[in-house]
């Protein structure tokens, strides 16, 4: 499908969230899926990324993760400097803002004429534990989460009781995790880690290990995999496909 893409500015309880909205360009309802990105924010790959999932007939919000700290439009850079920032982000923002951005994200997208209503949620990196986390959320009714990091350690400042490991049960759709074998960010004992949570919490899982490093699916730096990212993409529009039962009018 030929898309289309433009940004809107969404009110959410810690301020404006620069959100780019990918869809068809052909008139119709479809189903959301919101994107979330690495700690760096909507660089190159990630906005290719959306592009891809767009064109199989999604609308894709990619919102800006850490709009509270950064002015509207920042995109960190994958060197030294924008690692750090985009640490320093992760490690500032509270999970509980999370969450409240991602109710902003679904409560506007369902008001749209062209969202059929059914959202589900993907991710990469800090993105993949977003995706994760906004399927606490019953609204959400797939995730897909590549190399998710921090759940398994709950390093991301949360309430008590309310990080995202201890929450798995709450998980009412559908959920997707794969991961790199060759991770050091979530390395086997952390995967086993989670593995047995979803094992004993009962949710509705896959699991996939792959033999591959962080960050495979992006498109630029020496860690691309492409033969992967291709498998994971089209993984991705089977489960949303079915889950979010695509149907355009």
């Amino acid at each position: 499908m030929i898309i289309q893409h433009h940004n809107a500015d969404l009110p959410t309880p810690t301020g404006l969230m620069r959100t780019t909205i990918y869809r068809p360009q052909t008139s119709g309802q479809y189903p959301a899926i919101i994107f979330y990105s690495e700690i760096f924010q909507q660089t190159a790959p990630i906005a290719r990324s959306a592009a891809i999932l767009a064109s199989h007939g999604f609308i894709v919000l990619v919102p800006e993760v850490f709009h509270e700290l950064n002015p509207i439009g920042t995109v960190l850079a994958y060197d030294d400097e924008g690692k750090n920032k985009g640490n320093s982000d992760k490690w500032a923002k509270p999970l509980e803002h999370h969450d409240s951005d991602t109710q902003s994200l679904i409560d506007f997208v369902k008001r749209q004429s062209y969202c059929s209503g059914n959202v589900g949620a993907m991710g990469v990196c800090i993105g993949g534990h977003l995706a994760y986390r906004a399927a606490l959320n019953p609204l959400i009714k797939a995730a897909f989460c590549l190399y998710a990091t921090d759940i398994h350690s709950n390093t991301l400042p949360a309430q008590p009781g309310n990080n995202s490991f201890e929450r798995m049960a709450d998980i009412l759709g559908e959920i997707h995790f794969i991961w790199g074998k060759q991770d050091p960010h979530v390395p086997q004992d952390g995967r086993d880690k989670i593995y047995q949570q979803a094992v004993r919490t009962g949710i509705n899982y896959q699991w996939q290990e792959v033999n591959a490093q962080h960050a495979f699916m992006r498109d630029e730096g020496e860690r691309y995999d492409a033969a992967l990212a291709i498998a994971m993409y089209q993984q991705a529009v089977a489960l949303f496909n079915r889950a979010l039962a695509l149907t355009h009018t």
